[in-house]
């Protein structure tokens, strides 16, 4: 009896089958796309971190400001001042800050709210009133004793 050759019609068992291959490969891009809707998200969330950032300073900077003013200064100031702040330069209003500085005593009540750019054609008495519905980004209320 002639014996066959086993090696032409058996499988060998070197290397890997495509079945492997693909499920190998559908493994890897799965973690892959986990991987890069992570990054997705922690670019949005340092986006937000920087404006909220920026919007701080720019309460602490108005407050700061404020401190240094006498009393007469103080007093003569409008109740609530309102601005538009671009921090880039880049034509595009980025942040609206609004001061309210109203006497209480021998001292000023001093809020300074920051609310983003597209709050532009709000009016300001909608915005103190309801900071909240406009998403504002840093609120801060002291006091400034003299």
């Amino acid at each position: 009896m002639k014996k066959l050759n086993t090696r032409k019609f058996g499988r060998s068992k070197k290397g890997f089958s495509l079945i492997e291959v693909l499920v190998s490969m559908a493994l890897v891009a799965i973690a892959m796309l986990g991987l890069a809707q992570l990054f997705v998200l922690s670019i949005v969330n340092n986006s937000q971190a920087d404006r909220m950032t920026n919007a701080v300073f720019l309460v602490q900077q108005q407050i700061e400001q404020l401190r240094t003013f006498t009393y007469d200064e103080l007093s003569l100031l409008p109740a609530t001042l309102d601005e538009l702040i671009d921090v880039n330069l880049d034509t595009t209003y980025d942040y609206r800050r609004i001061t309210r500085v109203q006497p209480s005593g021998l001292a000023f009540e001093v809020r300074v709210l920051v609310f983003a750019g597209e709050q532009e054609g709000v009016e300001t008495d909608a915005l103190i009133a309801d900071p909240m519905a406009y998403r504002v980004r840093a609120d801060m209320t002291t006091l400034i004793s003299r």
